[in-house]
């Protein structure tokens, strides 16, 4: 099968959407099938055999390093020369608007991946767009020949919208690279002034729209050291309001994996996640989980059983449920590996298998081959 895949962000951004198109053009690859990735630049040309083509960008207001991709004849010119069976629109929103069209222009099925909250995300950063944005990606959607969504939360937002044609595909998990085996007293060592502070941990973008001023109602939790792994706009907040804490910058592979597994406690406070990828990579490090109770991580914690869920609304109950772990060692253990039990069967190969299985073929047209 010929798969061309338009995306809003790619390598080297680091971010869910790059995360999801860089597993499946791996796994797609393994399996035997051809891929295109067509994504804003600047950035590597080729990734895992398959060609990358590199279209007009811009950074994103008030965040630079974020590139988001424009209108370019390139993205027609690269899938009509690719000739795919089916058009992946990776979180279509500008780049993947383009790509759209020239899919149905071209008569190729699309498969459309809801994976951004961008009405969500503009109203964080005050911008008076939450409104005709979701009425855009709406749009968007509606127009696709099948759109997929990584949660309830996510599945009813579209439904919402009027999207026909919606089928839940959830993310997997680098099970190979997370896992509590990971741990290091070493790196624990370096973040803390004693073996028995509990080390509480955010790990993603410090970005606004991951809500992570609200580890501030952390600090003044006693026996606590913070933790922040990632980098973003709001790092210089948190910085001088948290200057307890221990800020690493952005790890990837390896070294991302050993951080995650030598939390404590991790922590996400933002409520406008679609899915929230990094909650299953803790709870894959053996990590307990506290998150806000608000979209996809309301389908990834059973509360008191795989983790802990945190009231948005409530300002006490995000402190208060760390405080619960942070004081009961056995609560930890017990939440972690629960979680970790249930996450064992998310592998990316698996995750992807069904993309192909169930979802590309579900939309090829009559006579197309369906194996590659």
């Amino acid at each position: 099968m010929r798969v061309a895949i338009v995306t809003e962000s790619f390598l080297p951004q680091v971010n869910g959407v790059t995360n999801t198109v860089r597993q499946v053009v791996e796994h797609l690859g393994r399996a035997g099938h051809e891929a295109l990735v067509v994504a804003p630049g600047p950035g590597p040309t080729e990734h895992a055999g398959a060609r990358v083509v590199r279209v007009r960008s811009m950074g994103l207001p008030g965040y630079r390093s974020f590139q988001i991709g424009l209108p370019d004849a390139a993205v027609e010119r690269a899938i009509e020369g690719f000739r795919p069976d089916v058009v992946h629109l990776a979180s279509p929103i500008l780049l993947g608007a383009v790509g759209l069209r020239a899919a149905r222009r071209l008569g190729i099925p699309t498969v459309a991946v809801y994976q951004t909250d961008v009405a969500g995300f503009a109203r964080q950063y005050r911008l008076r767009a939450d409104i005709p944005t979701a009425r855009w990606v709406g749009r968007l959607h509606r127009r696709a020949t099948r759109t997929l969504a990584p949660s309830r939360s996510s599945y009813a937002q579209l439904e919402a919208m009027g999207v026909p044609n919606v089928h839940l595909w959830r993310r997997g998990v680098s099970l190979d690279l997370f896992g509590p085996g990971r741990r290091s007293h070493a790196l624990r060592a370096t973040w803390t002034e004693s073996s028995a502070e509990v080390v509480v941990g955010y790990v993603g973008r410090l970005a606004a729209e991951k809500q992570v001023r609200r580890l501030g109602e952390l600090a003044g939790i006693p026996g606590v050291r913070l933790v922040a792994v990632g980098d973003g706009p709001e790092r210089g907040w948190l910085e001088r309001h948290l200057p307890g804490a221990r800020f690493t910058g952005m790890l990837g592979g390896e070294e991302l994996a050993t951080a995650f597994a030598s939390l404590d406690v991790f922590v996400h406070p933002g409520e406008a996640e679609t899915f929230c990828q990094t909650v299953q990579e803790a709870q894959a490090s053996g990590v307990p989980v506290v998150a806000a109770a608000a979209g996809g991580p309301l389908d990834l914690v059973a509360n008191g059983r795989t983790g802990m869920l945190f009231h948005p609304r409530d300002p006490a109950s995000l402190p208060r449920a760390v405080e619960a772990l942070v004081a009961d060692a056995g609560l930890r253990r017990r939440l972690a590996d629960a979680a970790l039990a249930e996450v064992s069967g998310r592998s990316w190969s698996h995750v992807v298998g069904q993309l192909v299985d169930e979802h590309y073929r579900g939309v090829l047209r009559p006579g197309t081959p369906a194996v590659a």
